[in-house]
């Protein structure tokens, strides 16, 4: 009786300072809370998926693998990603192949730093399932070029270079507010050249992502959620290329307060993530 009595009271103190700890919370774009399985029927009718992510948040790279698993076992997807660069598809190619190893990838690709915790959940999936995944990011030592010199930087490299990217020479819109803002959170002092280096970055992304899009097959990638938010970036340059393609967009953004979303955050995309500012992050 007396453990008895001893249990129910450490019961009773755990439900006593327990409360309900939400990690995120979903949202439409016009602001309305809505829920995963809406999310994912909404996906379900695009060809293709812009899943915006902040690269050190858990919860969006939770809810990417849950997505994919949710979208792939019920039919065939194609998956990309930014994190990989187009010159490392080969050895991509390799892994999911089972001709390569997990250390045999890391050598030969240039991974992030979060990818074991983060994408390698992805990579492994699409590996089980037989899915192609697709390096989508122009490689990142060209991109660095345009930062510093322009578009015209890329007329003096070699031939096989260029099909690492998007072809030449590059649509580019300096007036969309996804180039434009980058210069004023500079405040003036970065070079008119630093949004080019990110317009070449979402048209090769663009670029790769239509070359590999097969009729009925989704492809849903993972990228930054700069790269899509407000339906610019990659969104423009698919849309450019082709009218009338029916793009999804997820976004994620932290919050105080995730029981409403903020108006800054209204309108980034299809479905908002909004991520507690307090969680942990994976880096």
């Amino acid at each position: 009786m007396k453990k008895f009595l001893t249990l129910l009271l450490a019961v009773t103190c755990i439900t006593g300072f327990s409360q309900k700890l939400p990690a995120y919370q979903l949202f439409t774009a016009s602001g309305k809370k809505t829920d995963f399985g809406k999310m994912l029927n909404a996906m379900q009718q695009q060809e293709v998926i812009l899943f915006g992510e902040y690269h050190d948040n858990p919860i969006a790279h939770w809810l990417q693998l849950e997505l994919t698993r949710s979208l792939g076992n019920q039919q065939q997807i194609t998956l990309g990603a930014e994190m990989f660069e187009a010159d490392n598809q080969q050895a991509l190619n390799a892994f999911l192949a089972g001709k390569l190893s997990a250390k045999g990838l890391d050598s030969n690709a240039r991974l992030w730093k979060n990818y074991p915790t983060d994408y390698a959940p992805l990579v492994k999936y699409a590996k089980e399932k037989n899915y192609a995944f697709i390096a989508t990011n122009i490689p990142r030592r060209y991109a660095s070029m345009v930062a510093k010199g322009g578009f015209e930087v890329l007329d003096t490299i070699s031939a096989e270079a260029k099909t690492w990217m998007m072809p030449l020479p590059v649509a580019y819109d300096s007036l969309l507010p996804c180039y434009k803002n980058m210069l004023q959170m500079m405040g003036g002092h970065g070079s008119s050249n630093l949004p080019k280096a990110q317009a070449v970055k979402d048209a090769s992304m663009a670029y790769f992502i239509l070359q590999h899009l097969q009729p009925g097959v989704p492809f849903i990638h993972y990228n930054g959620a700069y790269h899509s938010d407000n339906y610019e970036s990659i969104n423009w340059y698919l849309k450019r290329s082709k009218p009338g393609i029916k793009i999804g967009t997820i976004s994620t953004v932290t919050q105080k307060d995730i029981s409403k979303l903020e108006k800054e955050n209204t309108g980034k995309a299809d479905f908002i993530i909004v991520v507690d500012e307090d969680m942990t992050r994976t880096y």
